[in-house]
């Protein structure tokens, strides 16, 4: 069973997908900057880094934007936004 935590304020979200049979976090991050220019999302997935600049206008496309690196075929650690069991 995997849990998206997410920590949204008003112009950024911090997130992190935590495996809860393990209790592994399989990847976190912090986009910042919504809603202004210059957006900036900080993604880790195990030993990697990904980082992308991106004007995001509002909470909705940022969470479409980290849910799209979580199913990312070459970053992401699910295969389908269905494997998230729960938001919190």
């Amino acid at each position: 069973m995997k849990i998206l935590v997410i920590n949204s304020g008003s112009s950024s979200i911090k997130f992190q997908l935590i495996n809860m049979e393990n209790l592994q976090v399989l990847a976190k991050g912090l986009l910042e900057r919504i809603g202004i220019k210059g957006s900036v999302l900080n993604y880790y997935q195990s030993e990697r880094k990904r980082v992308i600049e991106r004007d995001i206008p509002n909470h909705e496309e940022g969470i479409n934007l980290i849910v799209s690196n979580l199913i990312d075929a070459e970053a992401g650690v699910i295969k389908d936004k269905n494997e998230i069991f729960a938001v919190g």
